[in-house]
């Protein structure tokens, strides 16, 4: 089993890390000490998700984050980290408009992030990806269950069972690569779908609750450990902690098992 480079991950390392078949693994941190954990065990991408909604604020939704929200917790994330990439959300309606991202994202960058992320590939979403792109400001995109989505999806469902939710799903992966994103994460799709698209984009993908197929995996802090956040808990989620035995043990142990492409297994995929 490969392991992970002790120079800090980049931009560029994701795509080099694709072509070299080595498996990309993700955790979302909201503090520096579990982000100093994560850093020590190989984790390559830290994640401030605007998932820190429901499992820190003890909100419904991701709604009520706010880029002050998500600034905070990236400074603390960033003291924490020496080596692996920092990717921080725009929070819901943060990238409404181009200028409104920039902004955001500028805030984000300022406060030690290495990269932003934004849900979906509206037209609105493609134009703050070029304007992103386009002033140097590195992105990811994220497809499939968008959790910014919720009031229109009526809840937390897998996305692209049907033919043409599947198709756009194809289009759109295409579309937000060819906007600029340099990383996808696909959320509740379908493991052959996800495999479809990610052998067709030219960017590396991560997956969580994707199936194996993705270039990596990502995982909540929480879910990965067992915690109980006072939500229903996915398929997709696997407590590492059982047999990691410790919180840097569980890290550890998610890290082999998505590099050894052990994690995630058809109990945790969606088909």
């Amino acid at each position: 089993m490969s392991q992970a480079p002790a120079k800090p991950v980049t931009v560029p390392a994701l795509g080099d890390a694709r072509r070299a078949g080595r498996k990309l693994a993700m955790l979302t941190a909201y503090d520096a000490g579990f982000a100093r954990v994560f850093d020590a065990s190989g984790v390559d991408i830290v994640l401030v998700g605007d998932s820190l909604g429901m499992v820190v604020q003890g909100e419904a939704s991701t709604l009520p984050v706010t880029v002050d929200h998500i600034e905070y917790h990236t400074r603390a994330v960033a003291r924490g980290l020496s080596r692996a990439l920092l990717l921080a959300d725009l929070p819901f309606q943060a990238d409404a408009t181009p200028e409104r991202a920039l902004d955001a994202a500028t805030r984000l960058l300022q406060a030690g992030a290495g990269m932003v992320k934004l849900e979906g590939a509206g037209p609105h979403k493609l134009d703050a990806i070029r304007f992103l792109a386009g002033r140097e400001i590195p992105v990811s995109a994220h497809l499939g269950l968008t959790p910014q989505s919720v009031l229109r999806f009526g809840g937390f469902k897998v996305q692209g069972r049907e033919a043409a939710a599947a198709e756009q799903l194809r289009a759109d992966a295409l579309a937000v690569a060819e906007a600029g994103a340099d990383l996808l994460v696909l959320e509740c799709v379908p493991s052959a779908l996800a495999a479809d698209i990610t052998r067709a984009s030219p960017i590396p993908t991560i997956g969580i609750g994707a199936g194996p197929h993705c270039d990596g995996q990502v995982l909540v802090l929480h879910d990965m450990l067992g915690l109980d956040t006072g939500h229903r808990r996915p398929k997709f989620v696997k407590d590492f902690l059982v047999e990691g035995g410790s919180v840097a043990g569980a890290v550890q142990a998610y890290v082999n098992a998505v590099r050894d492409g052990s994690f995630p297994d058809a109990a945790h995929a969606y088909e």
